[in-house]
């Protein structure tokens, strides 16, 4: 039987956080579909194309490390309905803090009354990247300062030309 998890989340941008859990992730499974959400209310920094390319980009070879097949997908809907039409099994969270766990476990209760065939597994996150946020990280890149400890080079450099690009 293939062990598929899902790992979802916006992505904007991919961080040194989200590449800790997708590496701790291909440790456990045969196969991992990151899920990128889609939200129309939202208006996200980086083109779902873009972080798609990032997290391909970021995350390929890590995968290829652990012979595990990476997938990038897109979803607008609910995570366990995700989990399902690519035939997840498991569904993959990061905790960072306490708070987190709070919400995880909330949302895992509510995704298991609703798919109980497929498990959350939360994933604590290493020590280095516990205070990383997406969030954070473009508001640093946006007032012009040095991510290079929150995100790969690759990414750094896509924050600093969006920054020069909006001037």
């Amino acid at each position: 039987m293939t062990r598929t998890a899902l790992y979802t989340g916006s992505f904007d941008p991919v961080t040194n956080g989200h590449i800790d859990v997708i590496r701790a992730a291909c440790a456990m499974v045969d196969r991992l579909v990151v899920a990128i959400g889609v939200h129309p209310g939202k208006a996200p920094l980086f083109t779902v194309e873009e972080r798609e390319q990032m997290l391909r980009e970021e995350c390929g070879a890590i995968a290829a490390g652990f012979n595990t097949r990476l997938d990038v997908v897109t979803f607008g809907g609910l995570a366990v309905d995700t989990a399902r039409e690519v035939k997840a099994n498991i569904i993959i969270r990061g905790l960072r803090d306490g708070s987190d766990l709070d919400y995880e476990m909330q949302m895992a209760g509510m995704n298991g009354a609703m798919a109980p065939e497929v498990q959350t597994v939360f994933l604590p996150a290493s020590p280095a990247v516990r205070p990383i946020t997406a969030t954070l990280v473009r508001q640093i890149a946006a007032m012009g300062g040095n991510v290079s400890l929150f995100v790969p080079q690759g990414v750094a450099r896509r924050l600093a030309e969006k920054r020069a690009a909006r001037g």
